[in-house]
């Protein structure tokens, strides 16, 4: 067996077509970084993997289409700054969680991320031709607080990028709290980590002291 097959054995046995492969996840016995890279540029020519940015790779699933399937931007995102391992360590924020909630119509240019892996309070980067801001959360993800935190990035700027006003903002915020389980005594602990504004973002959205006013 080559070396080149012995690198495509190990990523086949470790991940699945279609899953994100960083390059700094690689490690393989006996196999130097420099010799990895240099296979991996050999499995890209021969068709087997696939390169979807700097250091990023995947091995495609097999389609209908002689180029094979693509990897999503979603995965890359969640597997590079929304997990580690199997604990929470950011979510999606901004004009993307909106949208979900159904507080916007716009669709988003741009993907703004919320993670603990955040080498800096705010970057602007591109992976496989797609935008990403990256920010630092007020305080450290896991798997207890990410939807507090998450739902306290949306109401810090919620005046200023919801369509929704009124009753059927204040219902919306509060169906998606009851449908997550989120009690007001549960958000008031992490409020102090946020700027002053949120509070009157509160109040006029409907949810100071968990009520609509």
């Amino acid at each position: 067996m080559t070396q080149c097959d012995k690198v495509y054995e190990f990523l086949k046995n470790k991940y699945r077509e279609n899953d994100p492969i960083f390059l700094t996840d690689i490690s393989i016995p006996d196999i130097k970084a420099v010799s990895v890279r240099q296979q991996l540029k050999k499995l890209i020519e021969d068709g087997r993997i696939k390169r979807f940015d700097t250091g990023i790779y995947y091995i495609p699933r097999k389609s209908l289409f002689k180029s094979g399937s693509s990897l999503s931007i979603d995965e890359v995102i969640r597997r590079k700054y929304l997990v580690d391992g199997n604990t929470k360590c950011g979510y999606i924020s901004g004009l993307s969680f909106a949208n979900k909630l159904g507080l916007t119509t716009q669709v988003p240019m741009v993907y703004e991320i919320c993670s603990n892996k955040a080498t800096t309070d705010y970057r602007d980067i591109t992976i496989g031709k797609f935008r990403v801001v990256i920010r630092r959360p007020h305080i450290a993800v896991n798997d207890d607080n990410v939807l507090v935190l998450q739902f306290l990035d949306l109401i810090k700027d919620v005046t200023d990028i919801s369509e929704v006003e009124g009753y059927e903002l204040n219902e919306r915020l509060l169906n998606y709290l009851k449908k997550k389980e989120i009690k007001f005594d549960v958000l008031k602990p992490y409020l102090a980590y946020y700027p002053d504004k949120i509070y009157k973002n509160m109040y006029e959205v409907g949810l100071l002291n968990g009520v609509a006013t």
